[in-house]
């Protein structure tokens, strides 16, 4: 018989079938040069001896895999910190690569984050500061912190400081770290706007964020400065408002039909395009309101589109809100409400599903807990494009002979979905062990019987 694909050994060390010995037997160290898979290091809800056997393994590959599991506890990952090799050590302290917006890492304990900002070496320290898994404690810690680097960083979390510590990063002595601090404090003076405006590289945020004198304002209009910009800044005298409403600039316009106290009617009668744009302007008083539901309320309800689109990444929505956008036929506001609603109507999941397909869709139907599964075989089983047909595997409805038949079909990820169905018959999933293309979905099975595992890791050289 033709020997198993190699494929096949990464998804015995997925499977969540996989008994501890054999566990043990893929992380176990080898002196030729043998490496675990990098999903048994990284699979869910490993026992400790598995744990044990990843922190004392050899190869800092193995640790650095480790290191960036998005499955492992904080604690357990957190026993890295003292790992002698430096790179495992960065891999830990910037944390796991994450991928879908559902997807939540729970940060490493605060003690942790300091000995690692400590690091003798700089790409540690570098690596934490950039992580986007550091707690909101630690990052307000870091305020008082020896390192300008980590002063800077503690900024963002101006609105938690206390005034003492606000000053002193005000006064800092890197001036970093002062233009950072003064870019959240400017939000209330405006002495300190006038002063940012002046600075090339704060001015734009300073337009934007900052509490303008009238007569900032002026010179910022006149001179023709960050104009877009100025069109989000709350404090933008009405009167100015209404002259950059019909701005030349199309950006500006376009800015200015998103502030936050205009009602639809003033907004429709500004002249702008929004196809295109939505990536370039941002709403940031819906995107700061995104859990606030007056602010989602106005965001929602309104004619213009991208407040809505912005209203619909917001987890938060009421069931009639998530409903009003449910209905509004936009394919932005759709996609959104799949990756960040978890009550996103079934229809808008199949819209979604029709429209990208593919990966995307396969990650949506496998992760959205509102993703249909009943009556799944009955309408798509004979479907004309494969990435439909594939949507039968999930109906727990789905027959043994449906699943064989759909482990046959010409579109490999119809083909794959089926051959990682425990209904599949045991021997065409010994079969699909073979195949190329379906071996790592046979191997992820289930119903994989421990001797197939045991034989899976024998032909793949797996030190016994």
């Amino acid at each position: 018989m033709v020997a198993f694909h190699a494929s096949a050994l990464d998804g015995v060390a997925r499977n969540p079938a996989l008994p501890t010995p054999l566990l043990l037997r893929l992380l176990a160290a080898d002196g030729d040069g043998y490496r675990p898979p990098r999903d048994a290091v990284q699979r869910a809800g490993l026992p400790e001896p598995a744990v044990v056997a990843i922190l004392t393994h050899p190869d800092p590959g193995v640790r650095i895999d480790f290191a960036m599991s998005a499955r492992a506890r904080p604690a357990q990952r957190a026993r890295l910190a003292d790992d002698p090799s430096p790179k495992v050590r960065t891999a830990l302290a910037y944390g796991p690569e994450v991928y879908g917006a559902r997807t939540r890492v729970a940060p490493l304990p605060d003690a942790v984050c300091v000995r690692l900002l400590d690091d003798p070496v700089p790409a540690v320290r570098t690596a934490l500061l950039e992580s986007p898994h550091v707690a909101p404690s630690f990052v307000a810690w870091m305020a008082a912190h020896h390192s300008a680097a980590a002063r800077r960083e503690a900024v963002r979390a101006w609105e938690t400081l206390p005034p003492g510590e606000r000053s002193a990063l005000l006064a800092d002595p890197d001036p970093q770290v002062r233009r950072a601090a003064a870019l959240w404090q400017c939000r209330r003076d405006a002495r300190l706007t006038a002063e940012l405006l002046r600075d090339p590289d704060s001015a734009a945020a300073a337009a934007r964020r900052g509490l303008l004198a009238r007569a900032d304002a002026e010179r910022c209009v006149a001179a023709r400065t960050h104009l877009a910009a100025l069109a989000e800044n709350p404090s933008l005298p009405a009167g100015l408002v209404e002259r950059l409403a019909v701005d030349p600039d199309e950006a500006v316009r376009l800015a200015v039909s998103l502030r936050p106290e205009l009602d639809d009617t003033r907004r429709t009668a500004i002249h702008s395009t929004v196809e295109g744009a939505a990536g370039s302007v941002g709403v940031r008083w819906v995107r700061d309101g995104l859990a606030d539901p007056e602010v989602l309320r106005r965001a929602a309800t309104s004619a213009h589109p991208l407040l809505r689109r912005a209203a619909a990444l917001s987890p938060h929505l009421p069931p009639d809100l998530l409903r009003l956008l449910a209905r509004a036929e936009d394919p932005q506001v759709d996609e959104s409400l799949a990756v960040f609603h978890p009550d996103t109507p079934e229809e808008v999941l199949m819209r979604v599903h029709a429209r990208l397909g593919r990966t995307f869709s396969a990650w949506m139907a496998e992760t959205h807990p509102r993703f249909p599964r009943e009556g799944l075989a009955a309408r798509y089983a004979d479907h004309p494009d494969g990435n439909f047909r594939r949507l039968a595997v999930r109906d727990p409805a789905a027959t043994p002979a449906l699943i064989e038949r759909l482990s046959h079909d010409p579109v490999a990820g119809t083909r794959q979905a089926a051959a990682g169905d425990p209904r599949l018959p045991l021997h065409r999933l010994r079969e699909a062990l073979h195949v190329p293309e379906l071996a790592s979905s046979a191997g992820a099975n289930p119903a994989l019987p421990e001797p197939d595992m045991a034989a899976v890791l024998d032909r793949a050289g797996v030190p016994a």
